[in-house]
């Protein structure tokens, strides 16, 4: 009898179980769909694309896709339902310099930025009126014994492998200390840093993994 009512218990768990995989799991198009309807939509083939980088998120409950790159001096960034791959919002912003990666020296500018209400970003790239480009916290004329390249090598000999194109970076002046702030993107992991740019010192470092 005892083994008859543990066969029943095993066969009932099993059962919620799987109803519980159906109810919580669904459907799920994975993260390479989720990158190729994003870079659909922007016209770019992946092997034109740096500093790439796809993350899963929620939202109100709702699994989804955080996918970004760079491309023909563009910024991308997209959100991917997890369901069915409906793109829900896209952005692109025009990089400061025309390229991806390196900020100007100054800390200037916030990009010229577009994108669509219907979440398509492809070919919206327009300049936006009145959006002047302005120096940030006095950095623009700075006096500092590192320059931006060397800061920029400092950085990337952390992380093996790659490129000044993998880095965004950027001069500010925070506290009275001017110090270089950026990210890398590379091989799905996103890399955080400050270093002082008087000294080199890396002040803060944290690594993201997608």
């Amino acid at each position: 009898m005892k083994k008859r009512v543990i066969a029943g218990l095993a066969a009932v768990l099993a059962v919620g179980v799987f109803t519980g995989c159906g109810a919580f799991g669904g459907k799920d198009i994975g993260r390479d769909a989720a990158l190729e309807a994003a870079l659909g939509d922007a016209g770019v083939d992946e092997s034109d694309t740096t500093r790439l980088k796809v993350s899963e998120d929620y939202d109100d409950g709702r699994k989804t896709y955080e996918v970004r790159f760079d491309a023909d001096g563009k910024e991308y960034d997209y959100e991917i339902a997890a369901a069915d791959g409906k793109i829900l919002s896209a952005d692109v912003e025009v990089l400061n310099n025309g390229t991806s990666g390196q900020g100007s020296a100054g800390g200037q500018g916030s990009g010229t930025q577009a994108g669509s209400a219907d979440g398509s970003a492809s070919g919206n790239a327009g300049n936006t009126a009145g959006q002047d480009q302005q120096t940030q916290n006095g950095a623009g004329n700075a006096n500092v014994a590192v320059t931006m390249e060397q800061a920029i090598s400092i950085a990337l000999e952390r992380v093996p492998g790659a490129t000044e194109k993998d880095v965004k970076i950027e001069l500010d002046y925070d506290d009275g200390v001017y110090k270089y702030e950026g990210d890398i993107i590379h091989e799905q992991r996103e890399y955080d840093f400050e270093i002082d740019a008087n000294t080199g010192t890396i002040l803060e470092w944290s690594e993201e993994r997608a």
